[in-house]
């Protein structure tokens, strides 16, 4: 039985390093996979860029979603969130285990900043319900965050049952954290790093982290482990750090 769920979330910045200075995904990839996670949550997923194919020869025909989870995740959901002449970009989620059903919800606050939010439902092996993955990418501005988590809250609140097993996880551009533990209190969750270690992971700019940018939030699970993935080696895959979290189902 699956009581142990290993899960991930990073921001692979449309699959290149910090000022798009050199194409990662390969990179990015092979990090992913060494994590053995079950299930992980992706932000800033270019799925379609005309531009980025015909420069990069190496970069997947099929898509950046589809590339990541070649093989090891064999269940897979993709949110287009921005949407430009030359492609998109957006949020998703590679699973392990059969994703039966997705939603893709804007949230954007404002015309100038496309966001939104993926809601998966996953069925875990012997579970008696399944897992709700929210996998979300926050604005950059205050205001912006705190309209973008009351329609998260007030969607959760909707459409998942109360004493549904629920992990939100994702970028939340939230340095400031006060507005996270606003979220989480409304919607009863806690921060895994938080639970642990008192405050959200430092996970941003990956190799020397000093914001706390990234999230994991859960309900209906005792946290076991938690793993920052950084360093001086991030120069050449990402500007946001990877992180990682042991959940066991209550």
């Amino acid at each position: 039985m699956h009581n142990t769920l290993r899960i991930a979330t990073f921001n692979i910045h449309k699959g290149f390093t910090h000022f798009n200075a050199r194409f990662s995904l390969h990179l990015q990839r092979d990090m992913l996979r060494k994590l053995q996670a079950d299930v992980i949550f992706l932000q800033e997923v270019q799925d379609a860029h005309t531009k980025h194919t015909e420069r990069f020869a190496s970069m997947s025909t099929s898509g950046q979603m589809e590339f990541l989870a070649d093989e090891v995740w064999s269940d897979y959901s993709y949110g287009k969130n921005s949407v430009y002449p030359a492609g998109h970009h957006g949020n998703a989620v590679l699973s392990k285990f059969p994703i039966i059903k997705t939603n893709n919800q804007d949230i954007s606050a404002h015309a100038t900043e496309q966001r939104g939010m993926l809601h998966c439902e996953i069925n875990i092996p012997n579970w008696d319900v399944p897992l709700h993955a929210v996998c979300v990418h926050l604005g950059l501005f205050a205001q912006w965050r705190r309209k973008q988590l009351v329609a998260v809250s007030e969607y959760i609140e909707q459409h998942i049952p109360a004493d549904a097993p629920l992990i939100i996880a994702g970028d939340f551009n939230d340095w400031g954290m006060r507005t996270g533990q606003v979220f989480a209190k409304r919607l009863h969750m806690h921060e895994v790093f938080e639970h642990h270690a008192g405050k959200p992971a430092k996970s941003f700019p990956a190799w020397l982290p000093m914001l706390r940018l990234d999230r994991i939030y859960v309900r209906g699970f005792n946290v076991k482990h938690v793993e920052v993935h950084s360093g001086a080696h991030f120069l050449k895959v990402s500007d946001h750090a990877i992180l990682t979290a042991t959940l066991n189902k209550i």
